[in-house]
């Protein structure tokens, strides 16, 4: 898709300083609705309070109870938008004293209701979304990765989308999802009516990118950031007669490091690495998006919406981080404290700080509570997480709360038996990185003393290693690690039609790098890389499918190759039936051109994709494996390899 440096979308700042004062009857309706919470949803009697009363005070009642009434109808089941950008640090906001970048929209924001001083998430971009989205730890969730389908949230979770469809809301993501491309596993199979954005971990266009509406591509015009802005804005003034569940989620400042020319250039001349001088330019043109979303929240809808803004993790580069420790995919502080900002005039004071520490576990519970969603009894017995609502409409309640623990675990289906984690409680941040859970590894931190993380003091603390140490041994004891081994493709949704098999969701055999290997520059096969190097006939990508509607099903491949590889001869296998197939043509297209400022192979996109229709399989409800074999070479290598599809037999039960 072609791309550019324009960007065409309004724009202008937030401010707040026309906001209307907080009506202290707000605050008393807020209150009077949190109390109805709290007494699961049963609505007090319009008559009790009155039957006793003589009529000269029947008037001033009624009036003070219907004045109440109309404030609790006003708040029981308030807007939701949740912002949520993608590796955005903690310093990467001028609020939280970056030099270099002015970030006036979101500080005025975060000016106008609650700041956590200490909100932690997960290192890494799809575990955090998981926990968001569910209110559980990630590795609950099935996911324990960032590709290869180790980033999938199982189909049986319940999401907060799920929770807040059932209860009248409309859904909508924008954005990057980042938890399963297949359904159920996609936005819509998890509770979102409305998806626009990518499924994947990274999108390689930034500039008019192609992406998807509810399963169907479309074309995004613009700098993508502005574009799923023009959608969500549309999203929230659509039906006002209902109430909504916005999930804004960017994909920026995660690489590739594209952006408008008018924001990097205004960070020439600072002295700035290249990553840093890119993400602070998207960051500029997060703020300006922001800034749109919350104007499109007229005067009377910004009343009823819960409004929170977060980040995923850590900065994706090594720039100023507010003196912690640490970056993205770090257990350190630095890896997952990021700014949490919550919004709700009608029941969080402006100006209000949370000091406790807190996590994205607790934001699903604590919109359940605001919003008179109820969470099923099943469901809440299985969260994580519990309700901030004390925390954020009770200047009391801190000295009230109780001391919590939070958990960060980095584990690797590859190396089962490796310890990357971190117990993080008001105090202390005890750490782990090696082979073993043995006390003698850990590394302790008092993070009130020495928020900077500049000096171990496990030695000096061996009781408190011990108890955070069998704390999180204790925690991890509930966890089945090895049911995250089993990634399944699922084939025969009944929303779809086609299911593609991506080459990033391959496992490489006999390993990456020994004949066969993903584009890219690491090991991993990311998102939108393909398979390619594929010099040994002994070596093969393999998927897992699990098919859930018995049926006739076409397979068949996307490639490219030379034209000295024509003749070469393929075998592709689901289960025990096979087929041979030649590659009968050569398709070698260039490369597409990218605007980087910092060059990738990570990023990279060939300009189209030749479509080889191999055969129809039988196939029965089960699962099964799937491969692709080279049984002759023409050349010195094999195809370049994009990805399978199984598409259902129209005669197909």
């Amino acid at each position: 898709m072609p791309e550019h440096f324009s960007n065409q979308s309004s724009r202008s700042r937030l401010s707040t300083q026309n906001d209307p004062p907080v009506d202290p009857l707000v605050d008393h309706c807020a209150d009077y609705s949190l109390q109805r919470q709290r007494q699961k949803g049963q609505a007090p009697s319009l008559q009790s309070p009155f039957r006793a009363i003589p009529g000269a005070f029947v008037f001033v009642f009624s009036a003070i109870f219907l004045l109440n009434s109309t404030c609790r109808a006003e708040s029981e089941h308030p807007n939701v938008l949740i912002v949520m950008t993608d590796d955005q640090g903690y310093g990467d906001l001028s609020l939280h004293g970056n030099p270099h970048l002015q970030t006036p929209n979101l500080d005025d924001f975060a000016h106008s209701g609650a700041q956590f001083e200490r909100f932690f998430v997960s290192p890494v971009c799809a575990p955090t979304r998981a926990s968001l989205l569910t209110g559980r730890d990630h590795l609950r969730t099935g996911v324990s990765g960032v590709t290869r389908g180790f980033e999938n949230v199982r189909g049986e979770e319940v999401t907060i989308a799920e929770l807040f469809r059932d209860a009248g809301y409309r859904t909508g993501c924008f954005g990057k999802w980042h938890n399963g491309r297949h359904m159920p596993m996609h936005p819509n199979g998890q509770g979102f009516e409305t998806f626009i954005g990518f499924c994947a971990g990274h999108w390689n266009s930034y500039f008019d990118p192609p992406l998807e509406h509810n399963g169907e591509e479309i074309q995004g015009k613009g700098y993508i950031i502005d574009y799923l802005t023009d959608e969500a804005i549309e999203f929230i003034r659509t039906d006002k007669d209902k109430p909504w569940l916005c999930y804004v989620a960017y994909n920026t400042p995660h690489s590739p490091w594209r952006v408008a020319d008018e924001y990097w250039n205004r960070f020439n001349g600072m002295g700035l690495d290249t990553k840093a001088q890119c993400a602070y330019a998207m960051v500029a043109n997060i703020d300006e998006n922001f800034g749109r979303l919350i104007e499109a929240l007229d005067q009377n809808t910004a009343k009823e919406t819960i409004v929170l803004f977060l980040t995923d993790n850590g900065a994706n580069s090594d720039r100023f981080n507010a003196g912690m420790k640490g970056r993205k995919a770090s257990i350190d502080e630095g890896g997952s404290r990021v700014p949490l900002f919550i919004r709700y005039p009608q029941a969080i004071s402006s100006g209000t700080i949370v000091k406790p520490i807190a996590s994205h576990l607790d934001l699903l519970p604590t919109l359940a509570e605001f919003c008179s969603v109820k969470i099923p009894e099943d469901v809440r017995e299985r969260l994580d997480g519990t309700s901030l609502v004390p925390l954020l409409t009770n200047a009391n309640a801190p000295s009230e709360w109780p001391n919590r623990t939070i958990f960060t675990d980095m584990y690797r289906t590859t190396r089962p038996d490796h310890f990357r984690a971190a117990v993080r409680t008001d105090q202390w941040r005890a750490t782990i990185q090696g082979d073993s859970a043995d006390p003698q590894r850990w590394e302790l931190y008092d993070m009130v003393s020495d928020p900077g993380q500049q000096k171990n003091v496990a030695a000096f603390h061996p009781e408190v290693v011990t108890e955070l140490r069998d704390t999180y041994l204790k925690w991890r004891s509930t966890i089945d690690l090895d049911s995250l081994d089993d990634v399944r493709i699922p084939v025969g949704h009944p929303s779809r039609n086609a299911y593609r098999l991506p080459a990033n969701e391959a496992f490489l055999r006999p390993e990456v790098g020994e004949g066969i290997r993903y584009t890219g520059d690491t090991a991993a096969g990311y998102a939108n890389s393909w398979i390619t190097d594929w010099t040994n006939t002994d070596a093969f990508p393999e998927w897992t499918i699990e098919v859930t509607e018995a049926g006739r099903y076409s397979l068949s491949l996307e490639y490219t190759c030379p034209r000295e590889i024509v003749g070469s001869q393929l075998r592709l296998e689901i289960g025990d039936q096979a087929t041979s197939v030649n590659i009968p043509k050569a398709f070698d297209p260039p490369l597409v051109p990218k605007p980087d400022h910092l060059f990738s192979t990570n990023y990279q996109d060939k300009s189209a994709w030749a479509t080889l229709e191999i055969d129809e399989y039988e196939l029965e409800a089960g699962v099964y494996p799937v491969r692709v074999r080279i049984n002759s070479l023409a050349g010195e290598r094999g195809i370049d390899l994009r990805s399978l599809t199984l598409t259902r037999a129209r005669n197909s039960n």
